[in-house]
């Protein structure tokens, strides 16, 4: 098939079209970012351009079979950029496929949707209370999805855990730094949550069981996450331990942090925002049983190995990003007020 891929250049971008590319298909990524991966230019059609421009989506469209919407602006963002990409980037994607008889569009959401819920595992039919503007635009955009999907569009909608894997930085390498210059690492609270990831394997998997099964099968909304995880505490202490210089995981009483991160938020001063050290200290699991039932997904990953994995190839790979900071997955963030606090860990 001839797929186009939006955010193609972004981490997960770049993971799906590789693997889509070695399924054999056609693939045109579009994204207002640039796309700067040598092994895959000669092999796809590169669009740079913006979602929320009526010409450029217009003209993406053209010959295309199925689209795989990943685009977003992250939650470091303004309100206005997150609000205009999330939600009318995504009602123009739509009403074009859907003008031009587009019969498939994967929507990848967010279990940001969710917000701060009462009790876990987290299922689909759950109650929707997105937290901050990022919460809440991707409400709006699944919102938008079932509006096509009632037109008689096959809309699969995907919300996954934080995912992670070759290509990850963002608040990920702020950990990786750390673990790979020997320092211990605090944790808000004292670990003993449980916190699902996801890793961008395992996602692409379950995104392309929604292209080839039967679309009465595949239209409908799945929650993606790791089968296996543990503690946060747990989990993190892998990496640590590979990293091999001994050092822990330390719990940090989670309310005053909450409170200091907060506060630093405000100043600019830290790039930890509201959706991570508020659930951070927190139990926060879905149920992946639909997906397992009705797509036959299998992840591959446990939350450890992801972590590891990821871990290898940001060592692998530093010397490629170390001298970049920036908003998005693809680079690291910029450590702020908490490169000073490194000092005494």
């Amino acid at each position: 098939m001839k797929i186009l891929v939006t955010g193609g250049a972004g981490f997960f971008g770049i993971n799906l079209i590789r693997y889509l590319v070695d399924k054999n298909h056609e693939i045109v990524s579009l994204d207002i970012a640039e796309f700067d991966y040598p092994d895959m230019k000669d092999k796809i059609k590169i669009i740079k351009g913006d979602i929320r421009n009526h010409v450029t989506v217009e003209n993406a469209l053209q010959e295309i079979d199925l689209v795989i919407h990943t685009a977003a602006a992250l939650p470091l963002y303004s309100h206005r950029e997150i609000y205009s990409t999330e939600v009318k980037g995504t009602r123009l994607l739509l009403h074009e496929a859907f003008m031009k008889k587009i019969p498939r569009f994967i929507h990848i959401s967010s279990t940001a949707v969710y917000g701060i819920p009462d009790h876990h595992p987290i299922y689909e039919d759950d109650k929707l209370d997105g937290v901050g503007p990022y919460g809440k635009a991707k409400i709006e955009a699944e919102k938008i999805c079932l509006d096509f999907r009632g037109k008689g569009m096959c809309i699969p909608i995907i919300r996954p855990k934080s995912f992670i894997g070759p290509e990850r930085l963002g608040v990920f390498a702020l950990f990786y730094d750390w673990a790979k210059d020997g320092k211990n690492f605090p944790m808000i609270g004292d670990g003993s949550n449980r916190y699902q990831l996801l890793d961008v394997e395992d996602l692409c998997d379950s995104i392309y069981k929604c292209i080839t099964l039967p679309e009465e099968t595949a239209n409908d909304t799945f929650n993606i996450g790791a089968r296996e995880f543990t503690t946060m505490k747990e989990d993190y202490q892998a990496v640590l331990d590979y990293a091999g210089f001994g050092k822990k995981i330390i719990g940090l009483p989670a309310a005053p942090i909450i409170l200091t991160l907060k506060f630093l938020e405000a100043l600019e001063l830290s790039p930890i925002y509201k959706w991570v050290y508020e659930t951070a200290s927190k139990d926060s699991f879905v149920s992946i049983e639909k997906a397992e039932k009705i797509l036959g997904f299998s992840p591959k990953y446990s939350n450890k190995d992801s972590l590891v994995r990821n871990y290898k190839w940001y060592l692998e790979n530093l010397d490629k990003f170390k001298d970049h900071s920036g908003i998005s997955h693809r680079v690291p963030w910029k450590q702020g007020i908490l490169k000073f606090a490194k000092m005494f860990f």
